[in-house]
């Protein structure tokens, strides 16, 4: 299972912590690669409405796209963080980056639904080989005091991607049409692509990599207790943070008859509290420990559910919408740093990465279950019994669960 305790510094001969030269492009590379995950995530929930149109289907099968996309992220996780933990983070995140964003552009010309949804399906795999992958490469190479704070910093980008979505949609669609919003990433992918090889590979992989994606299923195996812990974790914050993200901005405008252009104003002020949030509760971790840092950020959206759902007018409704995501992204802020402490040396890009994206498959018909209770109980119900009841959930898994902050990564320990 997993041990307890701080563990060992990166330090070098005298003690002091060692900080991997170049370090700072390989967290840059992780983040940047995480927004435009995202934002490609996030253009399909804001387009709900113009693509069930364009193929002539109910908004319902434009919603279930978004369940195959994360229904797909486990193969994505599991193919690209075998070929990180064998070969090295860096060409593994670079051809992943390349591929989702190229899967995307794609989208835009398909010829029907039917097409459409297949390509979804491909992006989502994409999709789930970038975390492991980018998370492994950016808290390795991180040094290990900051390292809270910059697993804020690279979560942060999820919320970041969300952002720069709402504010394409205002800027890019009605200027250039839907289908752009499909393009604008391929660019953005090459960038990426040019950062990571200016990273220098992992120290901590170099010295811990094994001879064969055999053995990193060894280790997978030998560890499955933990990695089951960590599946249960994450099946139910997925279902934490894609329960109050995917479906709010149809709510706004459903519910509350609010135009697109209000939606993402008010998503592009949630998002901006989100990022502050993650960077803050990322730092609280190195004080508080990444549990009591998650179960502080789950009160304060227990706080915002009442406004956050039933709130009647615009002011409290943009003021609960804030409060949820600075919790949810203040939670999540910590999920690199936390997830990579509890994963052995060997596999740390496979370990954490699939457990992730086991968690969002397991986690996927949610957001389905959240549209279908809206049918009978209402809108508002529907989010505040589910969400409710996810937060008291995770509540109780952090209170019982391990944590090994401040665990060293440049070496293997025994007994892992």
């Amino acid at each position: 299972m997993f041990k307890s305790g701080a563990g060992n510094r990166d330090c070098g001969p005298d003690g002091s912590p060692v900080d991997t030269a170049g370090w700072q492009y390989a967290v840059a590379s992780g983040i940047l690669g995480w927004v435009l995950d995202a934002f490609d995530f996030f253009v399909v929930i804001f387009l709900v409405d113009s693509l069930a149109t364009h193929f002539q289907v109910e908004k319902s099968a434009i919603v279930w796209t978004i369940s195959i996309a994360l229904a797909m992220r486990p193969v994505g996780a599991f193919f690209f963080g075998a070929l990180a933990d064998r070969f090295g983070r860096r060409i593994p995140l670079i051809i992943c980056v390349l591929y989702f964003s190229t899967v995307t552009l794609v989208s835009a010309f398909a010829p029907n639904y039917a097409v459409f949804a297949v390509l979804r399906a491909l992006y989502g795999i994409g999709m789930g080989g970038y975390w492991g992958t980018g998370a492994s490469l950016a808290m390795e190479s991180a040094p290990q005091q900051r390292r809270g704070f910059l697993s804020g910093l690279m979560q942060s980008g999820y919320p970041v991607g969300y952002l720069l979505a709402a504010v394409a949609i205002k800027a890019i669609l009605p200027r250039y049409g839907w289908r752009s919003m499909f393009g604008v990433g391929l660019p953005v992918a090459l960038l990426i692509s040019l950062v990571a090889l200016r990273a220098p590979e992992s120290v901590a992989w170099r010295e811990n990599r094994v001879g064969s994606v055999g053995s990193i299923l060894l280790v997978l195996w030998r560890h499955r207790g933990g990695f089951a812990y960590l599946l249960l974790l994450m099946t139910v914050m997925s279902c934490f943070s894609h329960g109050t993200q995917d479906l709010y901005p149809d709510f706004l405008r459903s519910a509350h008859g609010l135009t697109r252009d209000t939606v993402s104003n008010i998503a592009i002020l949630y998002n901006t509290c989100a990022i502050a949030s993650a960077l803050l509760f990322g730092q609280i971790s190195e004080r508080l420990g990444r549990r009591r840092g998650i179960m502080l950020a789950l009160c304060v959206s227990l706080t915002a559910l009442g406004p956050w759902a039933f709130g009647t007018s615009l002011a409290v409704l943009i003021l609960g919408a804030c409060v949820m995501q600075a919790g949810v992204q203040g939670a999540f802020g910590v999920i690199p740093a936390h997830l990579n402490e509890l994963s052995p040396d060997a596999a740390r890009s496979l370990f954490p990465g699939l457990a992730y994206q086991l968690g969002v498959l397991v986690a996927s018909p949610a957001v389905s279950v959240e549209y279908a209770l809206r049918n009978r109980l209402g809108y508002p119900w529907a989010l505040t019994i589910f969400e409710g009841t996810v937060i008291l959930c995770l509540l109780f898994i952090f209170q019982f669960g391990p944590e090994r902050q401040g665990r060293s990564f440049r070496a293997s320990h025994v007994g892992e």
